[in-house]
């Protein structure tokens, strides 16, 4: 590694450092930005500049606009870093690729939609997996976690005991604990019960489990809260307006009075046992 790629390096990790300092993760920032310096060595560059930025962002050729411009911008901070010690890196201007991002409204759940979801959950082909959308689902109702917060939840996070629910690192690194609906608490015992009887030794230490024991993954989430979605009959109330699985957040102005706080499982008492 040249003298050159080494102290680009350097100031990468200078960086992300100041950047987790002000509380923001940058996990995919140091992903990317380190291939990022990869195609710069690549292709024999020193310093920052704009064409080579909107080259590398470019990158792929089949991705959409959006992504490229993504990258153009977690280049162009790391390149505004770089021109404050040195002005010979050029910072990329704003709008070269235009993102195409449309104004996302939040998808406002009523009662009625939350209980279909819950309903649609409880009919998955498998009770165990079933038993996880439903609890999944509702939690995310009652509670206004994000969907990263959830799927990131131990089992030691929930006290029973006292009815909390604590969630923790979240944005820029905090702690916070969630007070729950006595449907919640009572909801959450039952799934935890159910967990030891179908997964005694768990893969991991996750509050909410896939059939193998392991914490859920994002993707995987996503992909079947969009079946549910579809067989719950939940339709977009506009192009700007459709059911995302971030918008549960918004639910909880509810949580203590409605009826879809109510956290029963309405899967099958008996467990099936997951396969190997």
């Amino acid at each position: 590694m040249s003298d050159h790629v080494s102290r680009l390096h350097q100031r990468l990790e200078e960086y992300l450092a100041i950047r987790r300092a002000m509380g923001f993760k940058m996990e995919r920032h140091a992903k990317l930005l380190r291939q990022f310096l990869e195609y710069l060595a690549a292709s024999q560059a020193t310093t920052v500049t704009v064409d080579h930025a909107l080259a590398w962002a470019a990158l792929p050729s089949s991705a959409r606009p959006r992504w490229w411009a993504m990258r153009l911008s977690m280049v162009r901070g790391f390149a505004a870093h770089l021109h404050a010690i040195d002005p010979a890196h050029q910072i990329p201007p704003r709008g070269l690729i235009p993102s195409g991002h449309r104004h996302v409204v939040p998808y406002l759940y009523t009662d009625h939609e939350i209980a279909a979801l819950a309903r649609a959950a409880g009919q998955l082909p498998v009770p165990f997996p079933a038993a996880t959308y439903q609890t999944l689902i509702r939690l995310l109702a009652v509670t206004g976690m994000r969907i990263g917060e959830a799927i990131r939840l131990d089992r030691e996070d929930f006290d029973a005991t006292l009815g909390v629910l604590s969630v923790r690192d979240t944005k820029f690194g905090k702690t916070r604990q969630l007070p729950l609906h006595p449907t919640t608490t009572a909801g959450l015992r039952d799934y935890l019960r159910l967990c030891d009887q179908v997964i005694p030794c768990p893969r991991s230490s996750a509050l909410l489990l896939s059939t193998r024991g392991c914490r859920l993954r994002y993707n995987r989430v996503w992909e079947i809260f969009h079946a549910l979605v579809i067989r719950a009959g939940l339709r977009s109330r506009s192009s700007g307006c459709t059911p995302r699985i971030h918008d549960l957040r918004h639910y909880v102005d509810g949580w203590v009075m409605c009826p879809a706080a109510a956290f029963p499982l309405l899967v099958a008492a008996e467990p099936v046992l997951p396969s190997a």
